[in-house]
């Protein structure tokens, strides 16, 4: 009788130890957020004197012009794990970028942060779904003139890509990963950022959402 109570206390024991995991492996991710309406810069804020380098053009944020960029300024930064999705669409030898635990910057490449390329037929051997030059990508996997998902995954130090619900690119950064001395290419925390790189190149960007994976 004695051992049958004990084995019963340790199966008991056993279950509440397992009950903390079972738990964590059920955590759902939090509900999406809207981050652009489709009308307007509304919690953007366009950095550099380039500001005639973004339009709005049915529902969507249009880069074409000199260098500039594109920082999401919500009162709901920063975001240190989520899933960010949008969609994109290149013209020809068109080059951009997504940012990532990015900050506000007056002027210039941001600073902070992994840039996430956007280009198909640009001249740069870096590809969409690029982790830029971290972990960067050669294949070609979507086309100029059509929308494509774009899905950006953040947690902890792991970095999934997504092109049209295909993973492209799977990264974590490695644990003594130091800032660089012009460059912080670490993950931390920080908002989103979106490029114009050039006149020549035309990429669009709408349906802009996000949840936290915290």
């Amino acid at each position: 009788m004695k051992l049958k109570s004990t084995a019963l206390l340790l199966t008991a024991f056993a279950l509440m130890l397992m009950l903390p995991a079972a738990g964590l492996a059920q955590k759902k991710p939090g509900k999406w957020k809207k981050l652009t309406d489709g009308k307007s810069f509304k919690g953007w804020k366009i950095a550099e004197p380039n500001v005639n380098s973004w339009k709005l053009e049915d529902g969507a944020f249009v880069a074409q012009g000199p260098r500039s960029h594109l920082y999401y300024v919500g009162d709901d930064k920063p975001f240190v794990n989520f899933e960010l999705q949008l969609e994109v669409m290149t013209g020809p030898v068109s080059n951009g970028g997504i940012y990532i635990h990015t900050a506000w910057q007056e002027t210039g490449f941001p600073k902070a942060g992994y840039e996430i390329q956007v280009n198909q037929s640009h001249g740069d051997w870096r590809k969409s779904g690029s982790i830029y030059g971290v972990n960067d990508v050669k294949e070609v996997h979507v086309k100029d003139n059509e929308w494509y998902k774009y899905n950006i995954i953040v947690e902890g130090k792991h970095i999934i890509v997504k092109l049209n619900d295909k993973v492209v690119n799977d990264w974590t950064e490695e644990p003594n990963r130091q800032p660089g001395k012009d460059y912080t290419r670490i993950l931390s925390s920080g908002t989103f950022g979106l490029q114009a790189h050039d006149p020549k190149s035309v990429v669009k960007y709408k349906n802009i959402q996000v949840r936290r994976l915290d």
